[in-house]
C-alpha cells in the first residue's frame, strides 16, 4: 500500500511525477537561473590557488496542485565564470539536454509545463 503523500513529503520532481501518475491534476512552471557563486578555498589547500568565480545553471519549478503551490529547485550544471565561449556553449547544451529529459518525464506524467531552455 502506498503511503499518503503530504505537503512535507514534496521536494523533488519525482514526488510530483508520482502524484500526477495517481490521477491528480498537477501544473508546473519554470524559472531558469544563472547564479554566480564564489567557492571558499581552505588556506592550506596547495592544489587550488586563489578563488575562482563559478556559476550554477539551475531551475526553479513551481508546482500547483489543488489549492497548494510548491517550489522545487534543481541545479543542472556548475561551471567556471572564466571558461571559454566554446566551453560555455557545451555546458549550455548539456544543461538543455538534461532539462529536456526532465520535461519528457513531466509531460509523460501529464504535468502541464511550458518548455524553456537556457
Amino acid at each position: 500500500m502506498d503511503k499518503i503523500l503530504t505537503h512535507s513529503n514534496f521536494g523533488r520532481l519525482e514526488d510530483f511525477i508520482k502524484m500526477a501518475k495517481t490521477g491528480a491534476t498537477v501544473n508546473a512552471s519554470i524559472d531558469l537561473q544563472k547564479q554566480f557563486v564564489m567557492p571558499k578555498i581552505h588556506p592550506d589547500d596547495n592544489e587550488l590557488k586563489g578563488e575562482s568565480a563559478m556559476y550554477l545553471l539551475s531551475a526553479i519549478f513551481t508546482f500547483k496542485y489543488g489549492n497548494e503551490e510548491r517550489k522545487v529547485s534543481k541545479v543542472y550544471l556548475l561551471g567556471s565564470a572564466g571558461e571559454s565561449s566554446e566551453d560555455s556553449r557545451v555546458h549550455k547544451n548539456i544543461t538543455n539536454a538534461r532539462l529536456k529529459e526532465d520535461y519528457k518525464r513531466l509531460i509523460k506524467a501529464k504535468i502541464s509545463i511550458e518548455e524553456i531552455y537556457f
